[in-house]
C-alpha cells in the first residue's frame, strides 16, 4: 500500500517534464526555420533583384551637344527595346562615322556586317590597329586617322600617350603627326579624338593640317568644342573639311541611340548632307543593326564621311 502514493507522485511531475521538452524543441525548431527563411530571402535579393534603370531618351540636342565619350567595349546590351520606326518617305544622305575603332577586330566585323557604308575612325597604337583597318579596307569601307589631342579635362581625363598637346613646339606636333598617320594604313582622312582644348588653338592646328595638306588627305572636326578652329584652318589652307553634325550614342541605349539616328536623318533630309559620330559600343552597334537598313529603305543615302568634305 505504501508504493501507490509514490507512483501518483511521481506521474505528473514526468508528464510535465515532457511537456516542457516538446515546447522547447518546437520554439528552436520555428526559429531554426525562420532563420534558414531569412537568409534565403537575403541571398535571392543579392543574386536576383538587380534594379533597373528607367528608360530616358535626350532631348533635342542634335547639333547641341559638344561632349564626346571616350571609347569602350562594353557589356552585351539585347537590341530591339524601341519600337520608333523612321518616317516611310525621307530624301538626305547621311555619313555614319565609327570613332575609337582599333581595339577589337570582332567589333569591326559586327559593323562590316551591316554591309551599308560606315566610316571607321581608328586610334593609332590600339591593339588590333592594322587588321580593323585592313577589314575595313577589303570590305570598301573608308578608314581614317583618329588623331587624340588635348582635352579641357586634361590630364584628369587620360589621353593616350602618343596624344598632340597644347605644350608641344610646332616641330613637335608635326613629327608627331606624321607618326600618328604612318600607324594606320589605308587612312583617307583624319579626325580628332577628344581635343575641345587643342582644336580651340589656331596655330597648333596649323602644323596637323599642314601635313594632312601634303598627304592630300581630309580632315573631319569632331566639333568636341564649339569653339574649334579645326574646319577655319582646313579652309584656309585648301584642305578638303567637314564639321560633324550630331553625336549619336553620349546616352548608351538603344532606344536613345536609335533616336538620335533617326534625328540626324531627318537632320539630313534638310540640310542634304549630315555628320553623324558614335563609338564600337554594344549598344550601338545593336542600334545601327536595326535603323541603318530601315532608313536606308525609308529613303536615306548613307556614305562615306569622305563623300560630303568640300
Amino acid at each position: 500500500m505504501s508504493k501507490k502514493p509514490n507512483r501518483l507522485k511521481q506521474a505528473p511531475n514526468s508528464s510535465k517534464s515532457f511537456r516542457w521538452w516538446h515546447v522547447a524543441a518546437v520554439t528552436v525548431l520555428i526559429a531554426a526555420l525562420f532563420f534558414i527563411l531569412e537568409k534565403l530571402k537575403t541571398n535571392y535579393q543579392k543574386e536576383v533583384v538587380v534594379p533597373t534603370p528607367s528608360l530616358k531618351s535626350p532631348a533635342n540636342v542634335v547639333g547641341e551637344d559638344y561632349s564626346q565619350k571616350s571609347y569602350s567595349t562594353v557589356r552585351k546590351i539585347p537590341a530591339g527595346n524601341s519600337k520608333r520606326h523612321p518616317p516611310r518617305h525621307l530624301s538626305g544622305t547621311l555619313a555614319i562615322i565609327v570613332d575609337d575603332m582599333g581595339s577589337s577586330l570582332n567589333e569591326a566585323r559586327e559593323l562590316l556586317s551591316i554591309n551599308i557604308p560606315i566610316t571607321f575612325a581608328i586610334i593609332p597604337g590600339l591593339a588590333k590597329v592594322k587588321s580593323v583597318a585592313d577589314a575595313a579596307d577589303s570590305a570598301g569601307r573608308e578608314v581614317m586617322v583618329h588623331l587624340p589631342m588635348e582635352s579641357q579635362e586634361y590630364p584628369k581625363r587620360r589621353l593616350e600617350a602618343n596624344g598632340l598637346l597644347v605644350s608641344y613646339s610646332e616641330d613637335e606636333i608635326t613629327a608627331r603627326t606624321i607618326e600618328l598617320l604612318n600607324a594606320v594604313p589605308h587612312a583617307k582622312g583624319a579626325n580628332s579624338h577628344m581635343g575641345s582644348r587643342f582644336t580651340e588653338q589656331e596655330e597648333k592646328m596649323l602644323p596637323v593640317l599642314k601635313v594632312l595638306q601634303g598627304r592630300g588627305l581630309f580632315f573631319i572636326d569632331s566639333l568636341t568644342t564649339p569653339r574649334s578652329k579645326g574646319s577655319a584652318v582646313a579652309e584656309s589652307l585648301g584642305v578638303k573639311t567637314a564639321a560633324r553634325n550630331v553625336f549619336l550614342d553620349n546616352q548608351q541605349d538603344v532606344a536613345a541611340i536609335k533616336k538620335q539616328l533617326y534625328s540626324a536623318a531627318e537632320l539630313s533630309r534638310r540640310k542634304g548632307g549630315v555628320i553623324a559620330i558614335c563609338h564600337p559600343h554594344s549598344a550601338t552597334i545593336a542600334a545601327l543593326k536595326e535603323s541603318m537598313p530601315e532608313l536606308q529603305r525609308a529613303g536615306i543615302t548613307f556614305v562615306s564621311a569622305g563623300e560630303l568634305v568640300r
